[in-house]
C-alpha cells in the first residue's frame, strides 16, 4: 500500500458561500460559489445523506469500504486493536466566503444517546488566512435566554455575547464540542474534526437553509439546544498563536483525545514514521516516497492519504506540510 494523492471532494451547494480560496490553494478552477468545504479522506456523509461527502479512492472504491476490508493495513494494529475500522478523523479545507451562522456541535455522550452516532464533533482550525472568529460565551447564560435569542433570531445580541477574536495565518484553534462558534468572513482553514456532520443552528436568518426545520438534527430545538455549552469560556487556552510556524505538534493539549496535527518542515530531507494520516502541503514543493514506490510529486495545495502499511516515508524538497492524525492509540 502506498500514499495516495486525493483530489477535491467538495459537496455541492452548501448553505453558505465560499470555495474560491480552496480552488486557488489547489491550483484548480472554481467549483462554484457554494462549495466552501473540501472533505479529505472522508468516511463521513453529510447529515441525512447516504453517500454524499464520502471519499472515493483513485480506483473508485469508497475509502470507508477499503478500510473496513483491511483495517490493520490502513490504520495499523494498535489503532485497529482499540478502535476497529474507525479512523476517528475527518479533515477539511474550509473557505468562509461569508460569516458562518452561530452554531454548535453535540458532544459524544449526547450524540450516542440521542442520535445513535458513535462520535460527537469536536473540531480544530489551522488558520491559513486570518480574520475574526466568534467562540464561546463571554459570560454564563441561562437556558430561557438562549431559547429566546434563537426563537427571535436575535443575531446581534448572540454575536455580542460571544468572544470575538482575530486570528492570523499560523494560528490554531481547538473548538470543544458544545461550544457555540462562527467563523468570520474571509477566514480559510484546514479543519480537523471527529468524523460526524452534526450541527445545531442557533442562527439561520439570511442563509440558504430552513433553520426551523433543519437546524435541530431532527430532535426539536428543546432537546437540541440542551447540547449547547452555555458556560463562560476563556478561549485563549484553546488558541495557539503562530503554532504552524514551528515544527511539531500545533494544537492545544485539549485536542489530543480527538485528533492530532503536526507541522513538518522539509529542508532537504525528512522521514515520516508509519501511521495512518492525511498530509496537506501548505507551501513549497518536493516528493514523497516509500520502499518500492516511485516518488510522488508534491506542491502547495496537495493532499495525500497515507495508510499505515505504507511504512516509513521519505520527504525530499523544501516545503511545509501539516500531518493530520487520529488520536494516539
Amino acid at each position: 500500500m502506498h500514499p495516495l494523492l486525493l483530489g477535491p471532494n467538495q459537496p455541492p451547494e452548501r448553505f453558505y458561500l465560499g470555495g474560491d480560496k480552496i480552488s486557488r490553494f489547489r491550483g484548480l478552477e472554481s467549483a462554484g460559489p457554494r462549495t466552501p468545504e473540501d472533505w479529505i479522506a472522508s468516511v463521513t456523509t453529510l447529515f441525512g445523506e447516504e453517500t454524499l461527502g464520502l471519499t472515493r479512492l483513485p480506483d473508485r472504491e469508497w475509502l470507508a469500504t477499503a478500510i473496513a476490508r483491511d483495517p490493520l493495513a490502513w490504520l495499523g494494529p494498535r489503532h485497529a486493536g482499540r478502535f476497529g475500522d474507525d479512523p476517528l478523523l475527518l479533515v477539511k479545507l474550509l473557505d468562509a466566503g461569508q460569516r458562518l451562522p452561530v452554531h454548535s456541535h453535540p458532544g459524544g455522550d449526547f450524540a450516542r444517546r440521542h442520535l445513535g452516532r458513535p462520535h460527537g464533533k469536536a473540531e480544530a482550525w489551522l488558520i491559513l488566512e486570518g480574520g475574526p472568529i466568534h467562540l464561546g460565551f463571554r459570560a454564563g447564560l441561562d437556558r430561557p435566554t438562549l431559547d429566546q435569542w434563537v426563537g427571535d433570531q436575535d443575531v446581534g445580541t448572540m454575536l455580542a455575547a460571544l468572544n470575538t477574536v482575530e486570528v492570523s495565518p499560523g494560528d490554531t484553534v481547538f473548538v470543544p464540542a458544545g461550544v457555540p462558534h462562527a467563523i468570520g468572513a474571509g477566514v480559510f482553514v484546514i479543519e480537523l474534526q471527529e468524523p460526524e456532520d452534526l450541527s445545531v443552528l442557533m442562527e439561520w436568518t439570511g442563509f440558504a437553509v430552513d433553520g426551523p426545520a433543519l437546524g435541530h438534527l431532527g430532535l426539536g430545538f428543546d432537546l437540541a439546544l440542551s447540547s449547547v455549552d452555555r458556560t463562560a469560556r476563556d478561549v485563549e487556552p484553546l488558541i495557539r498563536r503562530g503554532a504552524m510556524t514551528v515544527p511539531g505538534s500545533v494544537l492545544a493539549p485539549e485536542a489530543d483525545p480527538f485528533f492530532r496535527a503536526e507541522l513538518v518542515r522539509v529542508a532537504g530531507e525528512a522521514v515520516l514514521e508509519p501511521g495512518y494520516s492525511v498530509l496537506v502541503v501548505t507551501s513549497g514543493d518536493g516528493t514523497l516516497a516509500g520502499a518500492g514506490q516511485d516518488p510522488l510529486p508534491l506542491h502547495a495545495g496537495a493532499t495525500v492519504l497515507v495508510p499505515h502499511a505504507a511504512g516509513p516515508l521519505t520527504l525530499i524538497g523544501h516545503m511545509d506540510l501539516v500531518r493530520c492524525l487520529p488520536p494516539a492509540a
